[in-house]
Parts: C-alpha cells; structure tokens; sequence
C-alpha cells in the first residue's frame, strides 16, 4: 500500500471482525466475523442462482457458497480479458461492475480459477517453472534486458547484466503488466545495483512460473466462458 508517495488508499476486506456490539475489538469483547460482501452481490446471487452466501463453512454448491468463493469468482471474471476488452470504456471512469450468472456450473468454475489466481499472485502455490539460471557469477543487478527467442535462447532470456540471466523466459511472460507495471521488469530494476541471493533467484523464478500460469488460466477463463454461451453472462 503505496500511502507514502500517494496518500490515501481504498481497502476492500472480504471479513469485517466486530464485537457482539458491533464495536471494535478494544475490550477483549468476543469478535465476530461478518462477510464484507455488499448486499447488491449477494442478492443476486440468491436470486439468479438460488445460493446463500455463508461465511464460516465451505461451499456445497446446491444450497450456499461461502464469501471466499464468491470472491474468487469475482477475481476470475475480473480476470477475463474477453471482460477487460468489453467494458474498457466503462473500466477508465469507474470501478468494475461484477456480471452474476445464472449457470451454476459456470458460477463454480470461475470461483475455481479465480481461486487459482489468487494462489498463485499471492504466492501460496508454486506453478511449474521452466526458467532456468545457468551461468555462475556475482549476481549483480546492473543493466535489465530482454532477447527474444530467435537470439539464442528457444523461449527468451532475462538479463541482469553482461554474462548472467534467466533462461526460458516467454515473451508474453516478460511482456504480461499487472497495473501498468512490466513485473518481470520492474522486479529486477527495483533491486538495481544488489547481488542477488539464492532466494532472490528463486523467488524470480517463482514469479515468472507464475505469470505463465497467469497467462494461461485467462485463457481458460474466456473459453469457459464461451463454452457457457459467451458475453454477456446468462
């Protein structure tokens, strides 16, 4: 949370912990734990899908879904760029608006790749890595560059300076932004001028399995779609 360079920030907690009294937890009060989902959200998904939203127990996808599937559902419709490219306009001036389907078995799979996604950007699961590190030296962050497959390497290489990169790095991976930041990019600028340590190392290897992945499960998350009917959602 950048408040430094830019001051105040919007919060959008899945759980709010209250005390019975709906106070906060000062007094050592028993908490409670509530959905933070709105309202609006919920409704519709009672409505369209005939599905309660519950808080402390898991889905069973007939009579509740919980507020964590619900939310995965949103991240992997958010996460469509079929979605991204439809409501571009709408996307510039305001927050995005959340399409509610009235297909359970559509509902269910965005919930579980949206649940992957979200794994995976926080980094609680490993993806399949194929980047490779080959070349010894001091791992000194100096100049960050890319060279398409063609140059030498099958998929594309990652340099951090003259002798050293990672190897097996796809040109839609060092492309993909999050943001409008370049991640495979900017994670090495912002350690310009360090020697990378073997954790280092890993965790960049981790990010870039982990873009991929990313690449990948948006793709699906359109061709489900599709498979459902398309946009926009029934």
């Amino acid at each position: 949370m950048n408040l430094f360079y830019r001051g105040g920030n919007v919060n959008f907690p899945l759980y709010v912990y209250e005390t019975a009294e709906g106070l906060p937890d000062l007094a050592g009060a028993p908490v409670v734990r509530r959905s933070n989902l709105g309202a609006s959200i919920t409704s519709a998904i009672r409505d369209r899908l005939g599905l309660e939203t519950v808080v402390d127990q898991p889905s069973d996808w007939q009579n509740v879904v919980s507020a964590r599937d619900v939310a995965h559902y949103m991240y992997g419709t958010l996460s469509s760029p079929a979605y991204r490219s439809r409501f571009a306009e709408f996307l510039r001036v305001d927050f995005p608006r959340i399409p509610v389907t009235s297909d359970r078995e559509l509902f269910r799979e965005l919930s579980r790749l949206g649940g992957r996604l979200v794994s995976l950007h926080l980094m609680d699961v490993d993806a399949a890595t194929q980047a490779i590190y080959p070349i010894a030296g001091d791992n000194r962050v100096e100049r960050v560059r890319y060279t398409e497959p063609e140059q030498g390497s099958e998929k594309g290489r990652v340099w951090i300076n003259t002798i050293q990169c990672f190897d097996g790095v796809p040109p839609e991976v060092w492309d993909f932004r999050i943001g409008g930041y370049q991640i495979c990019e900017k994670w090495l600028k912002d350690r310009k001028g360090r020697h990378l340590t073997y954790d280092d190392l890993t965790e960049y290897r981790r990010v870039v399995a982990a873009l991929a992945e990313t690449i990948s499960l948006m793709r699906e998350i359109d061709e489900v779609i599709e498979s459902h009917g398309g946009w926009p959602l029934g």
